[in-house]
């Protein structure tokens, strides 16, 4: 089974429409449309590559689609959220503006914001450190970690219980804000939110 990424789905687009257009090229095992995106998964390799070959850049509602072979994201990669896109921008755009920071694993746009998954972590740091409140496409973007729940593996957490990376001489330590309190640093439970980097002669001992 090969999984598939569709971007840059018109409105109009259906499941059944995209299960359609893929069953040409062989079996579909399953079809998953998200906003402006989608999945298909499909039965092997080589209805992969013809699908990948006639369907990249196909017109659907007077839209071209990009189909590629999904990015499965590494265990170790970091993931922002990406807030006040400019609505004419495109997955290849916002791409590329974060790949002058270091390797995009993934990138999606739903609606107005964006998620973007980056390999490294502090490559994800200096992105947002470049590009926070910085002016893209005529909008004033806002980049920061994303807020989705951590899911934890062994050796992320410390004895304090937060989470901490050392990368390139840099501490990462995660903090959880709580309702109508100011940010503390907790051992992680809740929302990932905030990111505090510490260079290695400022440590205390």
């Amino acid at each position: 089974m090969v999984k598939l990424f569709i971007g840059n789905l018109p409105r109009e687009a259906t499941e059944q429409e995209i299960r359609s257009l893929f069953e040409q090229y062989g079996k579909v095992l399953e079809c998953d449309i998200i906003k402006n995106y989608g999945f298909v998964h499909i039965e092997d390799k080589t209805a992969a590559e013809d699908a990948i070959r006639n369907l990249h850049h196909y017109k659907l509602h007077g839209v071209n689609i990009n189909v590629e072979a999904s990015k499965n994201k590494s265990k170790t990669s970091t993931k922002l959220h990406v807030g006040n896109i400019s609505p004419t921008c495109t997955n290849k755009e916002l791409r590329a503006k974060f790949e002058e920071y270091g390797p995009v694993i993934e990138c999606d746009i739903v609606k107005d914001y964006a998620f973007v998954h980056m390999e490294r972590a502090e490559d994800a740091v200096e992105a947002i450190r470049g590009l926070d409140n910085t002016e893209f496409q005529g909008k004033r973007m806002h980049v920061q970690l994303s807020t989705s729940r951590l899911r934890t593996a062994p050796g992320m957490g410390d004895q304090s219980g937060c989470y901490r990376w050392d990368v390139c001489g840099l501490k990462f330590r995660a903090a959880v804000v709580h309702e109508n309190t100011h940010p503390s640093w907790y051992p992680i439970s809740g929302t990932f939110s905030a990111l505090c980097v510490q260079s290695p002669r400022n440590r205390g001992p």
